[in-house]
């Protein structure tokens, strides 16, 4: 049988901490590491790119639970930047 493909693996739970308390999220590990890059790119720890998050999770009319608002906030970048990379809105038939 082949080695599992990386991008399908489960998750794995690490603990953070936000605002001084800790907690535990569940993530698979592309996100993990998504998540890891981008704090990098933005300079910021890991535990306060989650406390972001986690700030604008809360203020949502409906909150998600965290590891769903992190996997939203990491979808949302790399669209922003496949966006801002063609410059093309996915879906314009110009970018075709």
């Amino acid at each position: 049988m082949p080695p599992a493909d990386p991008l399908y693996l489960g998750p794995v739970k690490r603990s953070v901490t936000i605002a001084g308390h800790q907690t535990s999220i569940s993530l698979e590990p592309a996100f993990w590491a998504a998540l890891e890059q981008a704090a990098a790119a933005l300079g910021l720890p890991l535990n306060a790119l989650v406390a972001g998050i986690d700030v604008q999770r809360i203020a949502a009319e409906e909150p998600p639970n965290l590891a769903s608002a992190i996997r939203l906030w990491l979808f949302a970048r790399a669209h922003a930047a496949a966006v801002s990379d063609d410059g093309a809105q996915p879906g314009d038939a110009s970018a075709r």
